[in-house]
């Protein structure tokens, strides 16, 4: 079969084109503008779900289709997403130009419980993105999965290696029970239901065999990682709600923590539902999260992963802090001190020029390296930066090297922590 695959980067799209293309399916991979898909699960084209939300922008991409997957979602608006665009505008028009086309299977990704609550602005969209596809006409099944866990580290699942990690477990309070499902379990839902004469018209919950409570998960992990456990603090509400607040000035930068404030209101709800339409449609008996992880030997990499997972964001704000910071002592209480030393090296009348010159550049490297979409190019302009202030001072005053606090030495451990930064910025 030839396959649309929307969401094609994202955790559940990656591994259902692989999971298909594995099976000889011809996929296209649908992927946001500058993604790139997984080598060997098929094509990819560019498209902005959120933006294509008329039949035309997705026509003549389904062209020759047998099936359409949607895994498009994102959890929080941002800067790099519109819920409404993604959940409901978006899909909503490539729905109604399968109806066009001809393309009659759909499997849409929606999420549990969207349809007896909507705490939300995501669930609301994704329930709005699911009536959308229950009003056409087409051979559709919408898929609600409960929490999904996997191989791949991102979002939840990264989050509880994180917590795993970690030498005691902080509890957000009022958190529900959560159901996890494993992502090939979920992936292997999709290869059973794509053929034509499977069933239709059918919504199903796709939820693991046991109800756990969050510490219960991550218990789960530490011990997997080899780990003993760790002893548990609920956080006060008041300190709840500034780590959701933070985790939403993170989106606002372009970060995506699965700490945000629409998790604060998903939590409570809990993800839990019923399988027993899922499993007599698909003869999938789901994997328990005990089972998953036993068929998973630990590795040295996992390890790693969960030990620097809470180091990342602490990293990816002292950063920003210290060349900010820099720039603004040296405009500020440092500014008299930078234009003696300039003075001292022979800049002259270029001193003051010189000084605020490097405090700009310092404020906007932490600028850049704390906004997404600029990090990488901001931490390469930071090391860049350090190695000319490493030249500069050894030619203009390398009685520098000999100060007791070492302005010069202290270049080399800032330069090796940019680089770590490099190395852990892609989220997936």
């Amino acid at each position: 079969m030839k396959i649309l695959v929307t969401g094609a980067t994202g955790l559940v799209g990656s591994a259902v084109c692989a999971r298909l293309a594995a099976c000889g399916h011809d996929i296209i991979c649908v992927v946001r503008p500058g993604k790139r898909p997984v080598e060997g699960t098929g094509c990819w084209v560019e498209v902005d779900v959120a933006k294509a939300v008329a039949p035309s922008a997705w026509l003549h991409h389904l062209e020759g289709m047998d099936a359409v997957v949607n895994c498009a979602g994102a959890l929080q608006d941002g800067v790099t997403h519109n819920m409404a665009g993604v959940h409901t505008q978006g899909p909503g028009a490539l729905f109604r130009a399968c109806e066009q086309s001809g393309v009659r299977r759909v499997i849409h990704f929606s999420a549990i419980g969207v349809d007896r609550q909507q705490p939300s602005t995501f669930s609301r969209t994704k329930l709005s993105g699911d009536m959308a596809l229950m009003e056409t006409d087409l051979d559709w099944v919408i898929l609600r999965p409960s929490v999904i866990l996997g191989d791949a580290a991102f979002g939840s699942s990264a989050l509880f290696r994180g917590l795993a990690a970690l030498p005691f477990l902080p509890l957000m309070p009022s958190t529900g029970k959560l159901q996890v499902v494993q992502l090939d379990d979920v992936a292997e839902t999709v290869l059973r239901l794509i053929d034509k004469t499977e069933p239709s018209k059918v919504s199903l919950e796709i939820v693991g065999p046991q109800a756990l409570e969050f510490e219960e998960i991550v218990g789960r992990y530490r011990r997997w990682l080899g780990w003993r456990s760790a002893k548990r603090y609920l956080l006060p509400r008041p300190l709840a709600s500034l780590l959701y607040w933070l985790g939403d000035i993170a989106g606002l930068l372009g970060w995506r923590p699965p700490v945000r404030s629409t998790a604060a209101m998903e939590i409570v709800r809990g993800a839990v539902g019923d399988p027993s339409e899922w499993i007599a449609a698909t003869g999938i008996r789901p994997s328990s999260l005990d089972e998953a992880l036993a068929r998973r030997p630990v590795s040295v990499q996992e390890r790693w992963f969960a030990k620097l997972y809470f180091l990342k964001p602490v990293t990816f704000v002292l950063l920003p802090i210290f060349w900010i910071s820099t720039g603004i002592i040296s405009l500020t209480s440092g500014f008299e001190q930078g234009v003696k030393l300039m003075v001292a090296g022979g800049a002259g009348s270029l001193a003051a020029p010189t000084v605020i010159a490097g405090a700009l550049a310092d404020i906007a490297i932490g600028c850049a390296i704390a906004i997404r979409r600029t990090a990488r190019w901001g931490l390469y302009a930071a090391i860049l930066l350090s190695l000319f202030y490493a030249a500069a001072g050894t030619a203009i005053l390398p009685e520098l090297w000999n100060e007791p606090l070492g302005p010069l030495t202290k270049i080399w451990p800032i330069l090796v922590l940019h680089l770590v930064a490099l190395a852990i910025l892609e989220e997936r």
